[in-house]
Formats: C-alpha cells, sequence, structure tokens
C-alpha cells in the first residue's frame, strides 16, 4: 500500500493558504477516485481506496504543517511501511506557482513538514510531488526575510494565479496514477520534462 500525504494545516483559516496545496490535492483525490478521507488515524483524516488499480491511503496530518513527521511515523509504522511506499504532497516556494516536480529522496529544501517527516522516520528516501506558489518578490532564496516568508505561505492565492490552481491539482493526480502504474522513473520523465500541468 502506498501512502500518500498532502501537507497543510487544519481548519477553515488555512483551507486556501498557499501552504495547504497538499490538503487540496488530498481532497482532489479523495473526490476524484471516489475514496472518502473521514477516517481518523494518527492525528489525520485517512481514507482507503485503489489508484491505478493500486491500494492506497490518503493522508491529510492534523498535527500543523511542522509537525507533520509524528503523523507520518505514526501511520508508517502502524502500517509498516518502508520510506518507499512514502509518498508526500507539498508547496514548494521556489517553484512558479503551479508547476509540478516529482522527485525521490533527498534533504527537505526548507520546509519545515518535510524536515519534520525525516526527523520521524529517520529517512529521507520517500517520493515527493512538489507543487510550486512561487517566492514573494521582495524575499531572498535564504529566506532572510523569514517573517514575511510566513505571512506569504500562509496567505491564499491571488485571483491572478487561482487558474492555475486546478490544473496542479489534476496534474499531481495523473502524476500519482503514473507513479502507481508505471513507476516513479518513468512519472519523472513525463512530468518533470514537461513541466507538467
Amino acid at each position: 500500500m502506498k501512502i500518500i500525504v498532502g501537507l497543510g494545516n487544519p481548519g477553515n483559516k488555512y483551507k486556501n493558504n498557499r501552504h495547504n496545496i497538499g490538503f487540496r490535492c488530498i481532497d482532489y483525490m479523495a473526490e476524484k477516485f471516489s475514496i472518502p478521507v473521514n477516517k481518523r488515524l494518527c492525528q489525520s483524516d485517512t481514507g482507503r481506496g485503489l489508484i491505478a488499480d493500486q491500494e492506497v491511503l490518503l493522508v491529510k496530518p492534523r498535527t500543523f504543517v511542522n509537525l507533520s513527521g509524528n503523523a507520518v511515523a505514526c501511520l508508517m509504522d502502524k502500517f509498516h511501511a518502508d520510506p518507499d511506499e512514502l509518498l508526500v504532497i507539498h508547496d514548494d516556494l521556489d517553484l512558479p506557482t503551479g508547476r509540478l516536480r516529482l522527485r525521490m529522496g533527498g534533504r527537505s529544501g526548507g520546509h519545515r513538514g518535510i524536515k519534520s517527516i525525516i526527523n520521524c522516520i529517520g529517512s529521507q528516501d520517500f517520493y515527493r510531488i512538489r507543487i510550486g506558489i512561487s517566492r514573494p518578490e521582495n524575499t531572498t532564496s535564504r529566506l532572510k526575510d523569514e517573517e514575511d516568508i510566513i505571512d506569504y505561505v500562509l496567505g491564499d492565492f491571488p485571483s491572478n494565479e487561482a487558474d492555475l490552481i486546478q490544473p496542479a491539482l489534476n496534474g499531481a493526480a495523473e502524476a500519482i496514477s503514473c507513479i502507481l502504474a508505471e513507476g516513479m522513473t518513468a512519472a519523472m520523465n513525463r512530468f518533470n520534462r514537461h513541466g507538467a500541468i
């Protein structure tokens, strides 16, 4: 079984935040693949079902982004899952809004949710789907304006970017179907090459 985790913060006030794009992907897939995400396990909303004829567990941790590892580690222990059975969807400041990038393993890239997962499961070797949210123009790549970054990721997408979000959600769902049916290498070749949404 593949554990598919979307990162985000619980509660209506965060629902449309940039930081919650992972949650929105899970909600989109739950509807698209008819997998209700309504069972509470390991401080998470979860749902079991099939995508591309493969059993999956869709997950929205309720621990808030920065503590996502607590929920993920609990689920991996409960289902005896290895790191390569975990796929995490999260926002990325260094990609243009709506752009997808797939990768296997690597460091956190400064994302605190990914850092928490790495620390809690003791491995970097899990799949990632990064969805671009762009970077505010008045900050640098070194994140020295941390307060501005926090305000930015906890803000909603502006109206001029709204039309980029739905294709990104659909692209992420297609990428996950491709990973499950054909493997990560095939999915990376297809989606990373075309920037694919």
